[in-house]
């Protein structure tokens, strides 16, 4: 056998070999895959935290409609803002339709913005959809003397934080850098929990939460006793639950800064964004994305959700990749901008 001929036949063997280890693969129906595994939820935040919450209420309903039926287990993946997680999912975690991702909105855009983040990209992973809407606002413990919108001007703040990129850095932030409040942001914080421990202990005096985040734990008693006033809303207009606190419309009026604004409001709309890993075979994708869209359309998980405080307004993965596309799509000049704030320790 001369040297070409043995490396034909070599090629025939390998050809062969590739064939024999994929065929169980492809012969195995989605539901024969998903029988008997795990499906891991790794979400991007605290245990007992809303957005811990919500994907523990869902798993056990996503798991009555996937083909084979897996038994979920969650798994809480914290830092820099949800950043942590989302890399996680993108570059470490199976593809294979066994893990999906919990993540935050910011995960959305600060790849967009921060080089250091390049691990994580929102136009490669396959979005699932998203459960509910977010909306922020600023609260202040009353003790600090600054109880209303018009205070955060004239009297300065501490404000507590988490990730340095997430919203609750970078909300207050904008508030400094577009409408000159006098915000001393003080970042670190691991949790919701600890901010609202450093806001009782006086080392700090409020933050930016979610909405939702004041309807359960310590807010709700803040807010009854009068020791907590919600102060401004991040939007452009008040949420339903505080319809007496102002929102952005009253301070911003300039084209240009209202852009800068949108781009981290805009992903709001997708609330908290579930994912899975790039490159998952098309048919478990497929029953994955079944899935999502029975739970959401499950008319008992709707009414859990509601009665815990955390209605659904849901959207799918399509509307999740054109909120993306509308942000990758922002001017060069606003994304300058906006990467002043992420990169600026103010």
């Amino acid at each position: 056998m001369n040297y070409r001929t043995a490396l034909r036949t070599f090629a025939v063997l390998m050809g062969m070999a590739t064939t024999a280890l994929a065929a169980p693969a492809s012969d195995q129906s989605v539901e024969q895959f998903y029988t008997g595994k795990t499906l891991t939820l790794v979400v991007s935040a605290d245990a007992g935290t809303p957005t811990d919450i919500i994907a523990r209420q869902f798993a056990r309903f996503f798991v009555k409609y996937m083909p084979g039926h897996p038994q979920a287990v969650v798994m809480n993946v914290v830092g820099a803002g949800g950043m942590v997680a989302a890399s996680s999912l993108q570059s470490r975690q199976p593809a294979d339709g066994t893990v999906v991702g919990f993540l935050q909105r910011n995960n959305l855009y600060i790849p967009l913005l921060d080089p250091r983040q390049s691990r994580f990209d929102p136009r490669k992973v396959e979005w699932l959809g998203s459960l509910n809407k977010v909306d922020y606002c600023m609260v202040a413990m009353t003790r600090s003397g600054v109880t209303s919108a018009d205070d955060l001007f004239k009297k300065r703040m501490f404000s507590g934080a988490t990730g340095f990129s997430n919203e609750d850095r970078t909300l207050p932030a904008l508030l400094n850098e577009y409408l000159g409040t006098k915000l001393s942001i003080v970042p670190g914080y691991t949790g919701r929990g600890e901010v609202y421990l450093a806001m009782q202990r006086g080392e700090v005096d409020g933050w930016a939460s979610t909405v939702d985040g004041l309807k359960q734990g310590d807010p709700v008693r803040l807010l009854a006793n009068g020791k907590m006033k919600v102060l401004l809303e991040f939007g452009w207009k008040s949420p339903p639950e505080f319809p007496d606190a102002p929102n952005l419309s009253a301070y911003i009026t300039k084209p240009e800064v209202k852009a800068v604004f949108n781009l981290f409001l805009l992903p709001f709309e997708a609330g908290r964004p579930i994912a899975v890993p790039p490159g998952v075979p098309p048919d478990r994708l497929a029953a994955l994305r079944s899935a999502f869209a029975k739970t959401i359309a499950d008319p008992e998980f709707q009414t859990m959700m509601k009665n815990a405080g955390f209605p659904i307004e849901p959207i799918d993965g399509t509307a999740v990749e054109q909120i993306v596309d509308k942000l990758y799509a922002t001017p060069e000049a606003q994304l300058e901008s906006a990467r002043k704030l992420i990169f600026s320790p103010g």
